[in-house]
């Protein structure tokens, strides 16, 4: 979600003001992030958020199950594809290994048990299990990035990256044994949108903000919605969703293959859509880009919580004056939860940098 495009030991050793300095790791920073992706990010997580705010809402509005459709068709995606563009050079060295470490897999586990612990009281479980190979809720990212970014090597060399990771997932959708150990469905479904990203350049990225395409993307996104539309009360978005196989969706299994590739399409054009309307620029909403991961882990609790709460029980929330309010409620927290004082307060469980557990040499050049 938000990963660095250097590392804070890489840009101390540039910073004119020094080693050690910390105004000259906040001015490495802002000098060597890319407004762009920071600005697209946080965008995404935005959307990520009010998705769920809509969940609840679903039920008895055909306007509100066409949004959410929508939305699920392209923000993960575009999360997954610019997060598969910045692990283009993953090497497996012991520095990156350790960044994988604290960066992915110890706030997996950590908030897996969070979430876990906070489920028994709000879904009244008191007796769900904690366990890391049965990722719960959101945390599914973490554990499936932790995959991704551990094959990265492989796919930078293979001959063939994209079309192999499509062959994969389609024969996840076919394959309901797989079980839900590490979220395997997700993991493989969604491995083509990371892959891409991988094999993706900056040239790409340029390609899709050229105002010609802007312009196309405009009917485009209008007519996606018009489909979405159409199509919520004739057939399931949890095609989108990427964590059933085609048997468990009750179709029949050659589906699975057909609509990893009709998604697969339906979504980068989506996505291309997506970035071609994200300001390069630096704005207000930026510097809030470095922080969507937290967004992302923490804004969790609030929607889980939200429906034990009660929030949505009363009429008129699931009303049009509700349906917006709610919209600007998600979207106002989890922005709220990418601020750098919710960053500095949650960094020891999401950032930790546990020097304790390496041996020094791989602490010598953090990723």
């Amino acid at each position: 979600m938000s990963y660095p495009q250097t590392s804070a030991a890489t840009q101390v050793r540039r910073s004119p003001e020094g080693t050690g300095s910390p105004r000259g790791v906040r001015q490495a920073r802002s000098t060597r992030r890319d407004a762009y992706f920071d600005n697209a990010k946080y965008v995404a997580i935005v959307l990520v958020a009010i998705g769920h705010s809509w969940e609840p809402l679903r039920d008895g509005s055909r306007t509100v199950t066409a949004l959410y459709n929508f939305v699920y068709a392209f923000h993960m995606p575009a999360f997954i594809v610019i997060s598969g563009y910045f692990s283009r050079s993953f090497d497996a060295s012991p520095a990156r290994i350790r960044r994988l470490v604290t960066g992915v897999l110890v706030p997996y586990m950590v908030f897996e048990t969070a979430y876990t612990l906070y489920t028994r009281w709000t879904d009244g479980v008191p007796a769900r299990p904690i366990t890391v190979l049965d990722p719960l809720y959101l945390t599914w990212f973490l554990i499936a990035l932790f995959v991704w970014r551990l094959t990265t090597p492989l796919w930078r060399n293979a001959r063939w990256p994209l079309p192999v990771a499509l062959v994969l997932a389609m024969l996840a959708t076919v394959s309901p044994s797989i079980g839900n150990d590490l979220d395997l469905q997700r993991v493989l479904q969604f491995l083509p949108y990371f892959v891409l990203g991988l094999c993706l350049r900056p040239e790409h990225f340029r390609l899709v903000r050229r105002w010609r395409v802007r312009v196309l993307a405009l009917p485009v996104l209008a007519g996606a919605l018009l489909v979405s539309y159409w199509a919520a009360p004739r057939m399931t978005g949890a095609w989108f969703f990427h964590r059933d196989s085609a048997q468990e969706l009750g179709a029949p299994a050659w589906y699975g293959p057909l609509m990893t590739l009709a998604t697969f399409g339906c979504s980068m054009i989506l996505v291309a859509c997506f970035l071609s309307w994200i300001p390069g620029r630096r704005l207000w909403i930026t510097a809030l880009g470095a922080g969507t991961l937290y967004g992302y882990l923490l804004h969790g609790f609030v929607a889980q919580g939200s429906k034990f709460w009660g929030w949505y029980d009363p009429a008129w929330v699931h009303g049009p004056l509700g349906e917006i309010t709610v919209t600007v409620v998600a979207a106002s927290i989890v922005t709220v939860l990418c601020t750098p004082p919710i960053r500095r307060i949650f960094r020891f469980v999401i950032e930790p940098r546990m020097d304790w557990a390496f041996r020094r040499q791989a602490q010598a050049r953090v990723s």
